[in-house]
């Protein structure tokens, strides 16, 4: 399975951005999905995480109110709704897909983007 992510871009504080994420093959709605992502010279930090149906999701305390995760199972697409966005958001976001929600993000079987770069300037 291949993940590419598209969407990020170059915006000013405050502006919006919507990222997607598509499936290269099938069975998209097994998987937990989520996005994550790491600026320059930092580690990587999950940004939210949706279940393979969408009956949970989870936040990150620094985008919660601002970013919204969703997913389309039938057309195998994840999408991330940023609004507000401050500077330091500014990262390359990745998407990944993992059997299971809980450990998403913690290694094991799971399957990575190669991510797209999100800069906001002030």
């Amino acid at each position: 399975v291949r993940l590419l992510e598209s969407g990020g871009g170059r915006v000013q504080a405050g502006g919006s951005l919507r990222l997607s994420c598509t499936a290269s093959a099938g069975t998209f709605g097994i998987y937990a999905m989520g996005w994550f992502r790491q600026a320059p010279g930092k580690a990587r930090e999950i940004v939210a995480k949706i279940s393979n149906r969408g009956v949970s999701t989870y936040y990150a305390d620094s985008v919660k109110g601002r970013f919204t995760i969703s997913r389309d199972n039938a057309g195998g697409t994840l999408y991330l709704q940023m609004n507000a966005l401050k500077p330091e958001d500014t990262a390359t976001y990745f998407c990944a897909q993992s059997t299971t929600y809980a450990t998403l993000g913690a290694g094991g079987d799971e399957h990575w983007g190669k991510g797209t770069p999100v800069t906001i300037s002030s």
